[in-house]
C-alpha cells in the first residue's frame, strides 16, 4: 500500500469478509514488529491476548455489546496494561517496583496505546481492517474475568479485526488549525471555535443524530446522550474499583 495514500484515506472497518480468516501466524509477525513502538523505560509493562477461536470472541462480545464489529470479527485483541510480568520479575530479583500509583499507570496506558496503535498501522498496511472498540474501560471486570486475567493486569484497549467487507465514508476530521498551536497555546475566539465544528455540525448524520435525539445541536448530543457526565462518572467508578481490585491504586 502507498503510505501517503494510507495516512490520507486511513478508514475504520466494522464489517469484515465471512469467507476469510486472518492467520495467526501473520497476527504473530505484526505484533511483534509492533512491539518496536517507544515504551517508557523499555520496559514494555503491556500484553495483548489475542482471540480468533469464534467461541472465544463470542464470549467476549457481551462486554463489548454485542456491536456487529465484534460479532462479525475473525480475530479479537485486547491489548492490557501489564504490570504482573513487570513486577514479579522485579521481586525474583529482590527488589520492589513501584509502578501501582497514578504514574505508573499513566506510563501504562501511553506505552499500551502507542502498542495497540502500530500494531493497527501494520495491520491495515497489510490489508485488513481494524476497529478500536471504546467499550473496553466500560466493562473491564467482565473482560478480565473472561481473559482469565491476572492480579496487575488492566485492560485497556480492544481492537478487532479482519478483512474488509466494506469502504466505508471517510469520516471529518476538525481542520488542522483545530489542533496545532505555535509556539504557544492560543485559546479560539468564539467564531473561530464555530468555524472548527461547523463541518462536522452541517453532515446529515449530525443532524439526524440532533433530530432523533430532540436536541437543539450536536454538542449537546455529544454531551447530554453520547457520552454524558452521569455516566462517565458511573463507568469511571466502576473502572477504579476494578483496578484497585487489581492492585492499582489511583
Amino acid at each position: 500500500m502507498n503510505t501517503p495514500d494510507y495516512f490520507s484515506s486511513r478508514r475504520t472497518i466494522r464489517k469484515y469478509d465471512s469467507t476469510r480468516q486472518v492467520d495467526l501466524s501473520l497476527i504473530d509477525k505484526m505484533l511483534e514488529d509492533a512491539a518496536r513502538a517507544a515504551n517508557t523505560g523499555n520496559m514494555q509493562t503491556y500484553s495483548v491476548i489475542v482471540s480468533t477461536d469464534p467461541d472465544e470472541i463470542a464470549k467476549l462480545a457481551p462486554a463489548h455489546f454485542c456491536q456487529p464489529a465484534i460479532t462479525n470479527a475473525k480475530a479479537v485483541l485486547t491489548f492490557c496494561l501489564d504490570f504482573n510480568r513487570f513486577n514479579r520479575w522485579c521481586r525474583l530479583n529482590n527488589t520492589e517496583p513501584g509502578l501501582n500509583n497514578l504514574q505508573g499507570f499513566t506510563w501504562g496506558v501511553i506505552d499500551t496505546s502507542l502498542f495497540a496503535q502500530q500494531f493497527v498501522t501494520i495491520a491495515e498496511m497489510n490489508g485488513l481492517g481494524t476497529c478500536y472498540l471504546g467499550t473496553t474501560t466500560y466493562n473491564a471486570g467482565q473482560i478480565a474475568e473472561t481473559l482469565h486475567l491476572p492480579s496487575d493486569v488492566v485492560p485497556v484497549i480492544t481492537v478487532t479485526v479482519g478483512y474488509p467487507a466494506e469502504l466505508p465514508e471517510l469520516q471529518e476530521r476538525l481542520p488542522i488549525e483545530a489542533i496545532v498551536h505555535h509556539g504557544h497555546y492560543e485559546i479560539p475566539s468564539d467564531e473561530a471555535l464555530t468555524e472548527f465544528y461547523a463541518e462536522k455540525e452541517a453532515l446529515p448524520v449530525s443532524k439526524q443524530f440532533v433530530k432523533e435525539n430532540n436536541k437543539e445541536n450536536l454538542a449537546q448530543v455529544f454531551a447530554e446522550v453520547r457520552y454524558p457526565k452521569s455516566s462517565n462518572e458511573q463507568f469511571s467508578r466502576v473502572y477504579k474499583e476494578f483496578m484497585k481490585n487489581q492492585g492499582i491504586s489511583l
